[in-house]
């Protein structure tokens, strides 16, 4: 196999595509000091406030095991509170705190620009071809990761 061959490969150039993603991201991020799936997760909570880590693993696609790290962060920052469940007391239940309401509006406008500067050479008729593809090829793989989505239809 050339390099050729190898920047060619659709698993090479997806990698690439996230790294150039993840550098946008954290250009336009850098004075709200957060991640892309610290984002995921805030925008995941805040949409279902009450909603356990596992929950929110699923649904933002995160692996269980290093979810609890990123709320630990989140809720350090004072992003997001822990609660015991009324039904289980070992059960913790996530919702933002108003810090954290703040930031998901704040940091709106600045990832919206990241959306855009991703797509920028693309035609506007590219970009919906493009992410229609890209939601496609997720959904038809999504059982072959450690951390397949789960739609909050598929989650209680």
């Amino acid at each position: 196999m050339s390099l050729a061959d190898l920047y060619a490969r659709p698993g090479h150039l997806i990698r690439r595509a996230h790294q150039i993603s993840w550098a946008l991201f954290l250009d336009e991020c850098a004075d709200f000091g957060i991640t892309p799936v610290q984002y995921s997760a805030l925008v995941a909570i805040g949409e279902r406030p009450g909603i356990d880590a596992t929950r929110l693993s699923a649904l933002i696609a995160f692996d269980r095991s290093t979810i609890g790290n990123v709320i630990e962060r989140l809720e350090t920052r004072g992003l997001v509170a822990r609660h015991p469940s009324a039904e289980d007391k070992r059960q913790k239940l996530l919702s933002l705190t108003p810090e954290g309401q703040k930031l998901l509006l704040d940091v709106e406008a600045p990832v919206t620009r990241v959306q855009q500067r991703l797509l920028n050479p693309l035609t506007e008729k590219e970009r919906k071809t493009f992410v229609s593809l890209l939601q496609r090829l997720t959904t038809e793989n999504n059982e072959v990761t450690s951390a397949p989505l789960r739609q909050a239809s598929d989650t209680p």
